[in-house]
């Protein structure tokens, strides 16, 4: 039975000696443990000009043997790299069968400082020591594009807005396929309030990522919301429709961005007019217990009597004095003009 296999990303090995090593037991392996069963051919993802594996996207409906053993053999190589990751999916019908993030575990220094780097960046109060783990990557490996990314993250938290827009640059430099150093480098563009180019980098995260990522759909949604601020409608429905209608997997971190997704739709269909699918943007959003929004549910409320009463339906004035209730000023405004 065939399903469908999406392979992506790259291994810098650093050297000329890792390099051939990792080609060397590419081959060997094919032939003596997969039987050449194998979905690559070596001179298709190994690159010495760069010393690196390259797979920029491959999509194939393929036997689960040969991907399973692909994906096994790339796992092995990717411990002669020094930098970079690869991921593997197997699917049927959507549905995940098999997910590998393939990347560097080995002793090497650089390897070791990334990721210590990388762990630190996640805790609070730790980005002066994940700066300078993150340093010592770089140092012992100039080129380690996501050190470069990570470290502009930490510059980003701390408002050193130069230095991770420099270090986002630099990292986009040596790997243009890395969808995560777009999506940094958009936020500060939007920090410096350059929205224009802001969308292009999250055309370009949508672009390098695939739908099974949550980057792609943080950069969805952000970008709806962008289109949203602009006053582009058409654009900022065309984001979060996808987004508001994509199932995520119970845990993921998406399922909090939801709430205020749904808000967003709404107010974008209110202004395109289409007041009965605003109706139940708004309903979706206050049906949603949690989230990472703090939009007040009196605005939601506000919203929601608003695409109502042009819709001419009934209950916009109930939506609209809870809404007054609950301490939102312009709805207390709007019940004294009806009144």
């Amino acid at each position: 039975m065939l399903y469908k296999t999406i392979i992506q990303g790259n291994i810098e090995f650093g050297t000329e000696k890792s390099y051939d090593k990792a080609l060397k037991m590419f081959i060997t392996r094919t032939e003596t443990y997969y039987k050449s069963d194998i979905l690559f051919e070596p001179e298709e993802i190994f690159f010495k000009d760069s010393l690196s594996v390259n797979i920029p996207r491959y999509v194939k409906q393929v036997y689960e043997k040969s991907y399973k053993n692909t994906a096994s053999l790339l796992e092995y190589i990717v411990q002669f790299g020094v930098s970079g990751e690869l991921n593997t999916w197997l699917l049927d019908e959507g549905k995940i069968l098999d997910f590998r993030n393939l990347e560097p575990q080995s002793d090497k220094v650089a390897v070791q400082q990334f990721m210590k780097g990388r762990s630190l960046v996640e805790q609070e109060g730790k980005e002066d020591a994940a700066i300078e783990a993150l340093n010592k990557a770089i140092e012992k490996y100039d080129r380690h594009a996501q050190a470069y990314e990570r470290r502009a993250w930490v510059n980003f938290l701390l408002k050193k807005h130069h230095d991770a827009y420099r270090d986002y640059k630099k990292s986009l430099g040596f790997d243009p396929n890395n969808p995560y150093a777009y999506f940094g480098r958009a936020n500060v563009y939007i920090s410096q309030e350059k929205f224009e180019e802001s969308l292009e980098d999250l055309q370009m995260t949508i672009k390098k990522s695939v739908a099974l990522q949550e980057i792609h759909w943080k950069a969805r949604k952000l970008k709806g919301k962008i289109h949203l601020k602009r006053g582009e409608f058409p654009q900022a429905e065309f984001e979060l429709k996808l987004f508001t209608k994509r199932k995520f997997a119970e845990g993921s971190t998406m399922l909090m961005h939801k709430r205020e997704g749904f808000f967003e739709y709404g107010m974008v269909l209110l202004e395109l007019e289409k007041y009965s699918e605003a109706i139940d943007a708004f309903e979706a959003s206050l049906d949603i217990a949690e989230g990472f929004d703090k939009i007040p549910d009196s605005k939601k409320l506000r919203y929601r009597g608003l695409a109502k009463q042009r819709a001419g339906q009934n209950g916009y004035i109930k939506d609209i004095k809870e809404a007054a209730d609950l301490g939102d000023k312009e709805a207390a405004d709007m019940l004294k003009a009806i009144a």
